[in-house]
């Protein structure tokens, strides 16, 4: 994967979107899709140039319209993102990352109980 800035709230939450759909979507339809569809069609337009630049999406123009579809693999990003988290919150201990979300009171017994299972604890 070609290392990309890290994106903004803003704009992962653009990513989020194109990331669900496996075909490339105009900028209404990345508006349509926001979780609080509050965004303005110019400030979505303007955040999808920023990470055309950066090289996390690209876009095709068919017509008069653009079509913007992800770069980056997800699945990638969100390793290189938890990597960076780690590095820097956690003196790059994953040993204190998950004593961190133990005692987080955000982690319910279920989730304990999942992570247990998934790691056959």
């Amino acid at each position: 994967m070609k290392r990309v800035q890290s994106l903004s709230p803003s704009e992962a939450e653009v990513m989020s979107v194109l990331w669900n759909y496996d075909k490339p979507l105009k900028v209404q339809e990345v508006c349509d899709n926001l979780t609080d569809n509050k965004w303005a069609y110019k400030t979505v337009a303007t955040l999808l140039l920023r990470m055309e630049e950066k090289g996390a999406v690209k876009s095709e123009k068919i017509g008069r319209t653009n079509y913007y579809s992800p770069v980056l693999n997800k699945e990638e990003y969100k390793e290189e993102q938890t990597k960076s988290l780690v590095s820097r919150l956690y003196n790059g201990s994953v040993k204190e990352l998950a004593v961190s979300l133990f005692k987080s009171k955000d982690m319910t017994k279920e989730d304990i109980e999942d992570i247990k299972k998934m790691f056959d604890l």
